[in-house]
């Protein structure tokens, strides 16, 4: 006699897949907006449908069990193929994507692009640090796309994600109010020799481009500022700025900010690369609107060309170009 059809409630499975990858019930419990008590009920309720026990729960750690590991790709795969039926019946649960920060022009644009495109879908925008941070709430699902450096993440965690390449964007710096630099309509990179200047250093969310500023800094001789706490807000930022008179490395569409000048950087023109980056088994007709925005704007524009004095490591072209 065969064993009983057994027909698995999604919900079930997001309470599992929250779990496995938290290792935690109360930090799965906020991500998912539940209370701890009715994600445990659901787990025990998945363990009892299934035959097996998920989990070894002690008083310090929660780990899987064998039959735990084996269910989580089938989870990721069952719930990823629910997601793309509902979306071909336009089904559709908002996409949320962070731009990293509210003064980046060239995110905000290609979002603003992509509502125009989609109309009928949502696109909800968050502010929250860099690409690093958005990689684990990517690969955790609590995030649907976002910005950034995609060479300076791990292999690791860039073999899960896809990346389209969107601008090879020119940095800038922003200089304090009467800095001597200010005067000048673009700083050359070796104007900044011997100098401090902040490049995110401290900041455990924006990894990526703290690195991309390591390798600059290193070759032409700039010395990156001691880690700070980050200053969240315009006035945050000015006061900040006003204080400590250290440049702070940005990029030419950055917004403009209260006591401080933006300055391009030249010769050579330092570029920083922006991909848009989601989770490979992510469908969405938000992310199919987003690529194609970013993608109208970069031919557009002229985002991808690479100006002939520019400067980017080897590795981000490769990247960039799609070789490796």
């Amino acid at each position: 006699m065969s064993a009983p059809f057994v027909s698995v409630d999604p919900r079930l499975l997001r309470a599992f897949l929250a779990v496995a990858e938290e290792l935690h019930f109360t930090r799965a419990a906020a991500r998912l907006y539940v209370a701890q008590q009715a994600l445990s009920r659901d787990v025990r309720r998945l363990e009892r449908e299934l035959g097996a026990e998920l989990f070894v729960r002690t008083t310090r750690q929660v780990t899987l069990t064998a039959d735990g590991e084996r269910l989580l790709p089938l989870a990721r795969r069952m719930l990823d193929a629910q997601e793309e039926l509902l979306a071909a019946f336009g089904q559709v649960r908002p996409l949320l994507v962070d731009l990293n920060s509210e003064g980046l022009g060239t995110t905000r644009r290609v979002l603003m692009r992509a509502r125009e495109l989609a109309p009928a879908h949502e696109l909800t925008a968050r502010y929250e640090s860099g690409l690093t941070k958005a990689a684990d709430d990517l690969l955790a699902g609590r995030l649907d796309a976002s910005f950034g450096r995609f060479a300076g993440l791990a292999p690791a965690v860039r073999a899960r994600l896809a990346h389209q390449p969107v601008r090879y964007e020119p940095m800038a710096v922003f200089l304090p109010e009467g800095h001597p630099l200010a005067t000048l309509d673009a700083v050359p990179v070796r104007a900044l020799a011997g100098a401090t200047v902040y490049a995110g250093a401290g900041n455990p969310g924006t990894r990526e481009w703290t690195g991309l500023a390591r390798q600059l800094f290193e070759r032409y001789g700039i010395l990156p500022a001691s880690p700070v706490p980050m200053a969240v807000g315009r006035e945050e930022f000015a006061r900040v700025m006003t204080r400590t008179r250290v440049p702070v490395l940005s990029v030419v569409d950055f917004s403009a900010m209260p006591g401080a000048v933006l300055r391009p950087l030249v010769d050579p023109v330092p570029l920083s690369p922006v991909s848009l980056v989601w989770r490979k088994s992510l469908v969405h007709p938000g992310l199919d609107a987003l690529r194609a925005a970013a993608a109208k704007i970069s031919r557009a524009e002229g985002w991808l060309k690479k100006p002939t004095e520019g400067w980017i490591p080897a590795t981000d072209e490769d990247v960039m170009n799609g070789h490796i």
